[in-house]
């Protein structure tokens, strides 16, 4: 059986989520049919910790999406974050020789395999060659040359380059768990590809991608890429604060955050007392919110500066017209628009996955989900925005094996 399928698997350090879907052409949507989240224990900031941990997290989720979609798949496109990745703008050209001088696929093609001749340090592989622009005969601000005429295509290129052994890590961890790679997808580019609008790549965005791990950036700028960077501080950083603070465990800190965290006292709607369980022979204490919201405010406006700097000293801080989109599990924090407007002095808004279709779409209609609903969507213009899966048959399984895989997440959960 042969279909659109489309497979998303984004690895974060707190969870892993898989998404099925199906694209459907004629009505430019994507159905989600299947979802399953698991909890992580493999990964540190992005990175893989620990390949058996990952391989069962990935197989819990994976078995909830297709028992769901009725169907199992055999490849995944993968999101890929952590300090380790970089990028770099490299400019090169080639000529065209043929008589009638129309730029082709090939061209293009051929720009690309120019750029896979540069020199990067010998740890490195390049993960992205995304075009920004291209120009013809000299002639800028191209965005699709092919079927133009002209001696010389040139490109601007923003290539992303990752470590290589953090990607052999995760791609063992994927083949561990049964499946293989289609393609392994940045998460902020992932991310970016289902919450901004055409309208604000165009006028000048920074996303801001808030996860447990790491918050992961990308700027665009006359809808093109322009920049990307992930940085080691998110959502466990904060729950981490409150959990040293107020000596309770990580458990009841995250508890804390989500239940009445504020990232700015200026949001505070009612300022009233709380009660923190006590560990040990410390019995349970009271405290205001506006305490725990000064403990995470602090980490929070430290994560904002660091963004605003990462802005200002890539040159691209006064090209963001269209302001700041913040997404990811860090996003849900109640007043963090609010503070992001006070650090950057821009407007500020919350990116939810947008255009999804029928089916489970509803289910990954959040921030925390805006990589994997970004995932199986793919790099608009690569290779991956369009791909075909063969389906495997759904073989015939008792149900006490898909349980046991069901009921150790819940039981997981249970004894959080």
């Amino acid at each position: 059986m042969k279909k659109d399928i489309l497979v998303g698997l984004d690895l974060g350090t707190t969870k892993v989520c898989a998404v099925i879907a199906e694209k459907i052409p004629d009505q430019n949507r994507i159905d989600v049919l299947g979802f399953g989240v698991a909890p992580s224990e493999g990964l540190h900031k992005g990175l893989v910790a620990n390949i058996g941990k990952t391989a069962e997290a990935i197989k819990s989720a994976m078995a909830i999406a297709s028992n769901r979609a009725g169907f199992e798949v055999t490849v995944v496109n993968v999101g890929v974050a952590g300090e380790h990745i970089t990028s770099i703008r490299h400019r090169n050209y080639v000529t065209i020789n043929r008589d009638e001088k129309e730029i082709t696929k090939e061209d293009l093609d051929r720009l690309e395999a120019d750029v896979r001749t540069i020199r990067i340090p010998s740890d490195r592989q390049i993960l992205h060659i995304i075009p920004e622009e291209f120009s013809i005969d000299h002639q800028s601000g191209i965005e699709n040359p092919i079927g133009m005429s002209g001696s010389r295509l040139e490109a601007s290129n923003h290539v992303v380059l990752a470590s290589i052994p953090a990607m052999e890590n995760i791609r063992k961890s994927v083949e561990r768990a049964g499946y293989q790679v289609q393609d392994y997808i940045l998460q902020p580019i992932a991310s970016s590809a289902s919450v901004l609008e055409e309208s604000e790549k165009d006028l000048g965005v920074a996303l801001i991608d808030i996860g447990g791990g790491t918050t992961d950036i990308a700027i665009y700028h006359k809808k093109a890429i322009k920049h990307t960077r992930v940085i080691g501080v998110a959502g466990n950083q904060v729950t981490n604060d409150i959990r040293e603070s107020l000596g309770v465990m990580t458990d009841e800190a995250e508890r804390l955050k989500k239940e009445y965290g504020y990232a700015s006292e200026n949001a505070i709607i009612k300022d009233e007392d709380i009660l923190i369980k006590g560990v040990g022979a410390r019995g349970n204490t009271k405290i205001p919110i506006s305490l725990l919201t000064q403990i995470i405010s602090l980490r929070m406006k430290e994560l904002f500066t660091l963004v605003d700097n990462e802005l200002r000293s890539a040159g691209f801080k006064s090209k963001i017209k269209a302001g700041i989109v913040l997404t990811g599990g860090g996003s849900l924090l109640r007043g963090v628009t609010e503070l992001a407007e006070e650090v950057f002095g821009l407007p500020t808004r919350i990116g939810v996955p947008q255009e999804l279709g029928a089916g489970l779409s509803n289910e990954i209609e959040s921030p925390e989900f805006a990589t994997v609903a970004g995932l199986i969507r793919g790099i608009p213009g690569g290779k991956s925005s369009e791909y075909q899966v063969l389906i495997k048959k759904q073989k015939e399984k008792s149900s006490n094996q898909l349980g046991k895989i069901i009921k150790k997440v819940q039981d997981f959960f249970n004894e959080l």
